[in-house]
């Protein structure tokens, strides 16, 4: 990529670098996500692909290189900052609250309150009415939205953690190998709430290690090796075989 990222990009980075003391992480790293496209990344263990993310929505600082959201340079302090801009991150840990309830979880810091003189408190009913509202736009299925999470399916929790993403208005959500930990069906479910965030133009940054699933899903695929952009390849033109190669160097 040279000079300023193209006008279909939303995210992207140009030249960046990274250093965690003697190891170099990141090495003049190029990447760009669509608008409204689903962009895989990946590569093995150490490839570079979760300190690329981190650098992007902020939980890294990188030594050098640009980022851009939305059409302007735009590096971010912290993930709060990225967040507040409209880029959400779905990690694999999911970050939901086992004892809260699904609509808890949902307006988790950004609860609706309504006011009765000096008094703020919290209006549950309408809460109530936006998460059936927002599960619905999604077709995402839950016994009840005041059911607790633990109670939850694995691709029942990650299905919340993606609405909460979306919910609060996010351009673009980066996933974190969504469906790691999921059965054949969950997966399935997940897969197709990506395909909705596509359909609704939500751009995903999809990390991942199953190459059947980015070449399903993703319109690119980035492959990182040993810190380095090493290809970017259209996903309905590649192969599982090729994806391979570029992964291990054998291409």
């Amino acid at each position: 990529m040279s000079g300023e990222p193209s006008s279909e990009a939303i995210l992207a980075c140009k030249g960046l670098s990274k250093h965690f003391g003697g190891v170099r992480a990141l090495s003049d790293v190029s990447f760009e996500a669509r608008r409204g496209e689903v962009t895989a990344v990946i590569g093995d263990n150490g490839a570079g692909k979760s300190t690329l993310i981190r650098c992007l929505v902020g939980v890294n600082v990188p030594d050098d290189g640009e980022i851009f959201f939305d059409g302007r340079r735009h590096p971010f302090a912290n993930p709060d900052e990225a967040r507040k801009a409209g880029i959400e991150t779905v990690h694999q840990n999911l970050s939901l609250i086992d004892e809260l309830t699904v609509v808890q979880n949902l307006f988790l810091n950004r609860e609706i309150v309504r006011r009765v003189g000096p008094l703020a408190l919290l209006d549950r009913p309408a809460m109530k009415r936006e998460a059936r509202a927002m599960l619905s736009r999604l077709s995402i299925n839950v016994p009840s939205v005041s059911a607790r999470v633990r109670r939850l399916s694995g691709g029942q929790r990650q299905a919340i953690s993606i609405c909460r993403a979306v919910g609060s208005g996010a351009k673009v959500v980066v996933m974190d190998e969504p469906t790691a930990a999921l059965g054949v069906q969950e997966t399935a479910n997940v897969e197709a709430l990506i395909r909705r965030l596509r359909e609704q133009a939500v751009s995903v940054v999809l990390v991942s290690h199953n190459f059947d699933q980015v070449r399903r899903l993703s319109d690119r695929i980035w492959v990182m090796r040993a810190g380095r952009v090493v290809a970017t390849v259209q996903s309905a033109e590649t192969t599982g075989n090729e994806l391979v190669a570029l992964v291990t160097g054998a291409a």
